[in-house]
């Protein structure tokens, strides 16, 4: 309906002024009506009049070729607001239930999230990204998109030879490093196996933050572990040793990913992958002037672009993340001919990216162009810890959903992980993406207000009402009481929030309609008998209607909709 109203008032505005605008459509509060317009105050200025004569003589034009489907339009503070009919709204409503938008329709949209880093455990901020990645990644998809999910981590690098080195000396040698890991791989769960990487990874960042000969050793094991990728060695003994425990955090990631109850990545980039391609690249484009020597380095210069100057070969020819990430770049369009591609990291990485994509503007204009940086804050839970996976005492993916599993059974006696993981998800997905993520564990297991839990329990409720009603036909022409109405107009608005989701990519939109719609429906429920009352087979439609856009919304949230908790 409100494209309709929309193309209406355009063409009235033109058959009056000859004018051709795209008017804007909002949502008054309910009292003023279903739709309001602020063509009158849009056009004052071009058109030399009044907003008050615009808005009066557009209203009873308004009024004729909306017909039946209006029963008032007015001017309200010269703002045109527009009341539907039941019928209409009624309309509205079937309309929102079988909405599908195609703003992207068949164009191919990567979207890189999680980013997770093999020989290093998975913190907080990686459970926030796969949840808020994985949400962004279905509202393209829900937009028609060929969406391509993708991660990408650095399976080579400082961070790797940290953990090996940490692995050899609290083992007592590279001999006897292998030999535990072997043993660790016929008698430990894989959890205790990623521990324990952790733990080394730890231990080896220590060596390492001490200098002296450790964080000599540690470089030179850099060096060596990149040459085994490149050449593909399984036969020494540090071969044997990285392979194994990168094969170890694959599956770990996996069970992961599964664990959390995320749509499956279509492809995992290593950096080992597209290092060879961005060295390749730079060195291709230091010939063409794009990138320049520095005391044996290869540098961007970002300066000229009001940006700053990065790294992206070092002086001893080893690819920076820059060229890394620029290799990575080359090659999601290499395998995907992407006509978008989102890449969500943390904010400290805003100037980064801009530096990435600056050089990448100078020889692949389209590239940059196509490619999108989501940044996050930091995710702070209630009394503040900061994540720090090299001091060890970071938070980790692990810890938050188990402590939230734990304060949720206290709380509800509920052992349930779905609810624990909607409780999780919702309250990541509820608050914008860019500034820090606050997350109290507590609030976010509740029954009542803003809660994942509180969302499901609606859904139940609304699915034991449905379990209950006889089947009545619905009878024609009805008219709806106030309670009634509410809670239709509120379910026809799901369209305009999921617009909004997709075209700011901001899943929030999404999570803010539900909330509000589950507390019109529970405020609905308290006044309404459904159950025996006259008006059953009304109530019983507005609650099925109801149950399943709350149904495609939490599925767009990747929040299981339980029939019952």
């Amino acid at each position: 309906m409100q494209a309709k109203i929309r193309k209406i008032i355009a063409d009235e505005i033109f058959k009056l002024y000859k004018v051709k605008v795209e008017p804007e459509i909002s949502r008054p509060e309910e009292k003023f009506g279903d739709y309001t317009s602020n063509i009158s105050f849009m056009l004052a200025g071009q058109l030399h009049k009044n907003p008050k004569e615009i808005a009066d003589s557009l209203v009873d034009n308004i009024k004729f070729s909306l017909n039946s489907q209006a029963t008032e339009v007015k001017n309200v503070a010269n703002f045109i607001n527009i009341k539907l009919s039941d019928e209409a709204l009624r309309e509205d409503m079937k309309m929102a239930i079988s909405y599908q938008p195609d703003f992207f329709r068949d164009q191919v949209v990567v979207c890189e999230y999680s980013d997770p880093n093999p020989f290093k455990i998975l913190h907080v901020g990686h459970l926030y990204t796969s949840i808020v990645g994985n949400a962004i990644a279905n509202l393209f998809e829900v937009a028609q998109a060929r969406v391509v999910r993708a991660s990408f981590g650095g399976d080579v690098g400082l961070h790797v030879a940290r953990t090996i080195k940490g692995i050899i000396d609290s083992s007592n040698g590279l001999e006897n490093s292998l030999k535990k890991c072997y043993e660790l791989s016929k008698e430990s769960d894989l959890q205790a196996i990623i521990t324990w990487l952790g733990e080394s990874y730890v231990f080896g960042n220590k060596i390492y933050e001490n200098g002296g000969q450790g964080t000599e050793e540690i470089k030179s094991l850099n060096s060596q572990i990149y040459e085994i990728v490149e050449k593909k060695d399984h036969t020494s003994d540090l071969s044997k040793l990285y392979w194994l425990c990168r094969d170890w955090s694959y599956e770990y990631f996996k069970e992961f990913y599964d664990y959390i109850q995320i749509t499956p990545f279509d492809k995992y980039y290593p950096e080992s992958e597209t290092a060879p391609i961005g060295i390749r690249t730079v060195k291709e484009q230091l010939k063409k002037g794009v990138f320049e020597e520095s005391e044996g380095a290869i540098v961007f210069k970002g300066e000229k672009y009001g940006l700053h100057t990065r790294v992206f070969i070092t002086s001893q020819g080893l690819p920076s993340y820059e060229a890394k990430d620029l290799g990575l770049i080359m090659t999601k369009y290499k395998d995907f001919s992407f006509d978008k591609s989102i890449v969500i990291t943390g904010n400290e990485q805003t100037e980064y990216m801009k530096v990435v994509l600056k050089s990448v503007e100078q020889f692949e204009p389209k590239l940059a162009e196509r490619t999108t940086h989501l940044t996050h804050g930091m995710v702070k839970m209630t009394g503040g810890v900061k994540i720090s996976s090299r001091k060890g005492n970071g938070l980790t993916a692990d810890q938050v959903i188990q402590n939230t599993a734990r304060i949720n059974f206290e709380n509800t006696k509920s052992d349930n992980i779905e609810t624990t993981l909607g409780a999780i998800k919702y309250a990541f997905l509820k608050q914008r993406l860019g500034p820090d993520i606050i997350y109290d564990p507590i609030e976010s297991v509740s029954l009542i207000g803003n809660s994942g839990p509180y969302l499901q329990y609606s859904y139940a409720r609304s699915i034991s009402i449905l379990d209950k009603a006889s089947k009545s036909k619905l009878p024609t022409n009805f008219k709806y009481d106030p309670r009634e109405r509410l809670l239709a107009r509120k379910i026809s608005e799901y369209p305009e929030y999921l617009n909004k989701a997709i075209n700011e990519i901001m899943p929030h939109h999404v999570a803010t309609y539900l909330y509000e719609l589950a507390q019109t429906f529970n405020k609905f429920y308290e006044h309404s008998r459904v159950i025996g009352d006259d008006r059953e087979a009304i109530r019983v439609n507005l609650v099925e209607n109801y149950s399943k856009v709350l149904k495609k919304g939490l599925t767009l949230l990747s929040i299981s909709a339980l029939n019952q908790i």
